[in-house]
């Protein structure tokens, strides 16, 4: 597979993404981006065992140092990246130093959350090893960590000196994560991008079979559709949001939950079925429109029914916390139809209720 480079434009901020196989290998990759002696790279306890001494290879010539911390969506807190400052300070790392993130969208956050605040800033570099990391979470520049009480609540936007997206680290991805990321990749053709999730339609069993080239064309879809909207709004204040298709629903899950239970992808996934559901109830999508995003994310192997504990006014509770709400309001994402996405003035409360309390029950 030729290595292909996608640029997320946002002027001095700007920077590639890297997308191919063996790309871990590619020494040059990582040492242009590299402008101090000193790289910390920031792993877990999964990852390590597969891919550290790889990246170390790469990195003979510097002053590296390691940190390997546990691996789980219920480890992304202030706590363990207190563990990363502890490490950084106690290395002596300067405010030229690069950390490198290897690891999934928890290590992505955590690492990049650590690199905004550390002195105000240092440079890092993302090495996404699940496929929803290589197609979401480490491209835009979104970092952070969760609370009790809302998931992502605390963070920064803060923009990476590359991405390096090896699709060969797929190969020791269980199939659950796959599945999990495939919801992120479902995402993108659901709103603003038809032509793929007609493709992804046709072609899933191809990407669930681990197919390269069928996985390599999803990535640079993905990588693509995200790096667009980053360019134009880079903080979240207009089109970006659109992103978070089924995620107030989805977090609302893997917080109601407890964290780790459900995989990010696979609370996106019910929530966006939930939203579809939502949106059809305003009479925006038909129920053939709502039928065949759920099939997708079927034929994907992702759950689409909602916990059975989180009735609606837990689900109502824990939506309240969200970054996109205004004034103490909820804010949705929902479709007007399959390929167009749109985040409406207001929400029907009754609609809502009705969604949360017959969708999947």
């Amino acid at each position: 597979m030729l290595m292909k480079t996608l640029l997320v434009e946002l002027g001095d901020r700007s920077y590639p993404i890297y997308i191919g196989s063996g790309l871990l290998n590619q020494v040059e990759l990582y040492t242009q981006h590299i402008k101090s002696s000193q790289v910390i790279v920031i792993t877990n306890s999964t990852i390590a065992p597969l891919y550290l001494d790889q990246v170390l290879n790469n990195l003979r010539n510097f002053k590296v140092e390691t940190l390997i911390l546990p691996d789980g969506e219920q480890f992304k807190t202030l706590d363990y990246v207190t563990q990363i400052f502890d490490k950084l300070l106690s290395c002596k790392f300067s405010r030229n130093a690069t950390l490198i993130a290897l690891g999934g969208g928890v290590i992505g956050d955590m690492g990049g959350f650590s690199a905004a605040c550390y002195q105000r800033g240092i440079p890092f570099l993302q090495i996404p090893t699940t496929l929803l990391a290589q197609v979401d979470s480490s491209v835009g520049g979104k970092t952070g960590v969760n609370h009790a009480l809302g998931k992502n609540m605390i963070g920064a936007f803060y923009q990476p000196q590359c991405v390096i997206a090896d699709a060969d680290v797929l190969n020791t991805l269980n199939d659950r994560q796959l599945s999990a990321g495939l919801a992120e990749v479902i995402k993108y053709g659901l709103i603003r991008d038809i032509e793929f999730f007609e493709w992804l339609e046709q072609n899933i069993e191809l990407l669930l079979a681990r197919d390269k080239e069928a996985l390599a064309f999803a990535i640079e879809r993905s990588c693509l559709n995200k790096a667009q909207i980053v360019a134009e709004d880079e903080t979240e204040t207009g089109i970006r949001a659109t992103l978070n298709l089924g995620h107030t629903f989805g977090h609302a899950i893997e917080t109601g939950a407890g964290y780790g239970v459900y995989l990010h992808g696979e609370a996106v996934a019910i929530g966006t079925c939930q939203a579809a559901d939502l949106s059809r109830r305003k009479g925006w999508l038909t129920d053939a429109d709502v039928e065949r995003i759920i099939a997708l994310f079927k034929k994907a192997n992702l759950p689409v029914n909602p916990p059975e504990q989180l009735d609606s006014d837990s689900f109502l509770d824990l939506m309240a916390v969200d970054k996109k709400n205004i004034d103490g309001k909820i804010r949705l994402i929902l479709l007007t139809k399959i390929g167009v996405a749109t985040l409406p003035i207001g929400i029907d409360t009754l609609l809502l209720e009705q969604t949360l309390n017959s969708y999947g029950r």
